[in-house]
């Protein structure tokens, strides 16, 4: 197979990007462009797209300048995890020869390194670990290393009795439980309040944002809430794949926590997804300081549902002259 590498153009490839999105069994709706270009004025796009020598596209690499290093790229800083993204048949020799080709396009383009973030294989709608293997064959080494917490539907663990116990008491609760991403304002209240009280930090997204988001995605983003009184006590914004239901973002007020009601709508949850025909349901990462620390309060408190562990691995490509050997030797084949 003969591959030509380009930068990425708008204009000419975003359709055909998100088409190939929509097939590869790695992607997911934060690979495409229409998820993507929401945050354009964030970071400079160093997107490459790869075609076969009928002009097809036939894989893609979403990528930008890493924010306050201006000669490292990263796939994508702007999204969870990122890497390239290819319908399925771009395998073994041929996966790395493509990594490779794209490696040294950045590599001419004045770049020194790659910063790459795998898919979590649990996203993955079926086996896709062949980037992971071309990393190692380019030089790559693991940098960072988050952990998340998963249930696997088919096989869940038994939530233990402190969960069991807080399931039953919220249960007990007048709580009234929405799946309507039109609460989405009065969320982000509880959301800001939450994170500012217990962690003086604010969300990744503005509300402005995260309403654009599920404007574009309304069948991949949902919003669970729970409500005392017509007041939102608690909520779950999960963002949807064909294997994984993820929580993106969890937030509980004081009066949420007496009731436990975050138990509440994580059982509702975990529910959706089944209905869905999810396989996993993602509780997300428990970490800070990029991967150095674990929360290991919040990691039991996920944990408790009846979880087990994910990693969510990191690599980075430096461009140095060990790269360059593997590179040339792998390019001339």
């Amino acid at each position: 197979m003969k591959l030509s590498v380009s930068r990425f153009d708008s204009e000419r490839d975003s359709r055909e990007w998100d088409a190939l999105c929509r097939a590869a069994p790695m992607a997911t709706f934060l690979h495409t462009r229409a998820f993507l270009s929401y945050h354009d004025d964030r970071f400079e796009d160093e997107s490459r797209v790869l075609r076969d020598e009928r002009g097809l596209v036939v894989a893609v690499m979403p990528a930008a300048r890493q924010p306050g290093q201006p000669d490292m790229v990263c796939t994508h800083p702007g999204a969870s995890f990122g890497g390239l993204v290819h319908a399925g048949d771009l395998l073994g020799e041929h996966l790395i020869k493509a990594l490779a080709m794209i490696c040294a396009d950045y590599h001419d383009s004045g770049f020194t390194s790659l910063r790459y973030k795998l898919t979590p294989h649990i996203y993955h709608r079926w086996p896709a670990d062949d980037d992971r293997y071309a990393l190692w064959r380019l030089g790559a080494t693991q940098y960072r290393c988050d952990l998340s917490s998963a249930i696997d539907l088919s096989a869940r663990g038994t939530p233990n009795s402190r969960r069991r116990r807080a399931l039953r008491n919220a249960q007990a609760a007048t709580l009234t439980i929405h799946d309507d991403t039109a609460r989405l304002e009065a969320f982000w209240r509880v959301l800001a309040d939450n994170l500012a009280e217990r962690h003086d930090a604010k969300p990744v997204h503005s509300l402005q944002e995260i309403q654009l988001l599920a404007s574009r995605f309304p069948d991949e983003i949902a919003l669970l809430t729970a409500e005392t009184s017509g007041k939102i006590e608690a909520g779950i914004l999960l963002f949807l794949s064909a294997r994984v239901s993820h929580a993106q973002y969890i937030a509980c007020s004081a009066a949420g926590r007496e009731v436990n009601a975050l138990d509440a709508l994580f059982e509702q949850g975990i529910h959706k997804a089944n209905q869905r025909g999810c396989r996993y349901f993602d509780f997300g990462i428990s970490n800070e300081d990029e991967g150095r620390r674990l929360n290991a309060g919040l990691y039991q408190f996920k944990s408790e549902f009846g979880g087990g562990g994910v990693a969510h691995a990191f690599y980075q490509v430096p461009f140095d002259a060990q790269f360059s050997e593997c590179c040339n030797a792998i390019l001339k084949n």
